[in-house]
């Protein structure tokens, strides 16, 4: 990471032990080296942020020094003394004048807990970043905000809705906010995009890495675009690659920004159950989409359901939860698509949203294999369904997403 190497022709950083602490660096510079050294983590860092300045902090972990001050210790694990150890020989490597200048030529915001410009939603959470970086402008963040949330391993149904769910809740003037990642969080954000590009809401994207470390590398081109239309949010500094702890706490960040969390398609476990028990430690209400019983990425979101979560049906079923008003060119919706008839309907009733095989389709149509195939051939360059592997799809009709 290049802001990360040691100074040039080998002269003292700016806070080695054996030469001054620039009082020139602001506390955001200070912070940025903090947050870019080996396992250091939100908690540590806001309990060092909490303890000391932030130039002092740096100096103490420096010289190796941190320990004399037990403050620290609850919040360093079960081996402080190697951990100290570690802090001290990567802050020997760093520049911290060097690393400041870099995020300031990449136009990276940089915003520390305390400032003016910290977002209120965060500022009065039970875990704040001690600090902030941002692409694009932090004022996009006033105004209602939902999370949409869910698997890597949408079915159609699950991202034509998340997709849906996106566009209507942008239109409404909501702030989508979601994780960038593949499946539920990225199709979500594409329907805010193409509402923002008709007027609607900014989105906001929070994210595990470095804000140029692009995570999954395929959604380089959706975080460009988050960026230019809102705000691209994240807690590391330049060059730190997503580590699988990191979005966990990643997760706690979209909680705490929304008003409210939907989940779209999950498993029982995993990312988007963590992000809905970050929300109840906040109060804030969970909505889940009822999905096929059959289905594995539904299990999550009707477990939520039977345990007493809102269901979010369509965007109308959020905007009424948090108390936005649907504009009115929510509804009706409209398909434009000639109706399929004959075996066509036929297949398409027994398709219904649950990915099947073409074998399965057969064996529960009665039809033969050459009608089922030539029926199946129609819908699908008719746009009703959709090859996802071996399995078939419904697809919903692309007037749904209303300008």
């Amino acid at each position: 990471m290049p802001p990360l190497g040691p100074a040039p022709g080998g002269r003292p950083g700016p806070a080695d032990p054996d030469g001054p602490v620039s009082s020139e660096l602001p506390p955001e510079a200070w912070l940025t080296a903090l947050a870019g050294l080996p396992q250091m983590g939100p908690a540590r860092l806001l309990g060092l942020s909490l303890l000391y300045e932030p130039a002092e902090a740096w100096s103490l972990l420096h010289s190796g020094r941190i320990l004399e001050d037990g403050g620290l210790l609850g919040r360093m694990g079960p081996a402080p003394d190697v951990l100290a150890r570690a802090w001290a020989r990567a802050a020997a490597t760093v520049d911290v004048a060097a690393c400041w200048q870099v995020h300031a030529a990449a136009g990276i915001g940089v915003v520390a807990r305390g400032a003016t410009t910290y977002p209120g939603a965060l500022a009065t959470d039970l875990e704040p970043p001690a600090v902030l970086f941002h692409r694009g402008t932090l004022d996009v963040l006033a105004g209602p905000r939902v999370a949409v949330v869910g698997t890597r391993r949408s079915t159609r149904y699950g991202h034509d809705v998340a997709r849906d769910l996106g566009h209507d809740l942008a239109r409404a003037g909501v702030r989508v906010v979601s994780g960038l990642a593949l499946g539920i969080d990225g199709a979500a954000h594409a329907g805010a995009l193409d509402a923002h590009g008709a007027g609607g809401a900014p989105p906001v994207g929070v994210v595990a890495s470095g804000l140029d470390v692009v995570y999954p590398r395929r959604h380089g081109g959706l975080w460009q675009r988050v960026a230019t239309a809102g705000v691209l949010l994240s807690e590391c500094p330049l060059g730190l690659s997503p580590e699988a702890w990191r979005f966990p706490a990643r997760n706690r960040i979209i909680a705490a920004l929304a008003d409210a969390v939907v989940v779209v398609e999950s498993a029982p476990t995993g990312g988007s159950m963590y992000t809905v028990a970050e929300a109840l430690r906040r109060d804030r209400p969970v909505l889940a989409v009822p999905g096929s019983v059959r289905s594995p990425v539904s299990l999550g979101t009707n477990k939520l359901i039977a345990e007493g979560a809102h269901v979010a049906r369509d965007a109308t079923d959020v905007l009424a939860l948090i108390g936005v008003t649907p504009p009115l060119m929510l509804s009706p919706r409209t398909d434009a698509r000639p109706r399929p008839a004959g075996d066509g309907a036929r297949v398409l009733r027994v398709l219904g949203w649950e990915p099947m095989t073409l074998e399965l389709v057969v064996e529960h149509s009665g039809l033969g294999f050459g009608p089922v195939s030539a029926a199946m051939a129609r819908l699908e360059a008719d746009g009703w369904i959709a090859r996802s592997g071996g399995a078939y799809e419904r697809v919903a009709g692309p007037s749904r997403r209303r300008t």
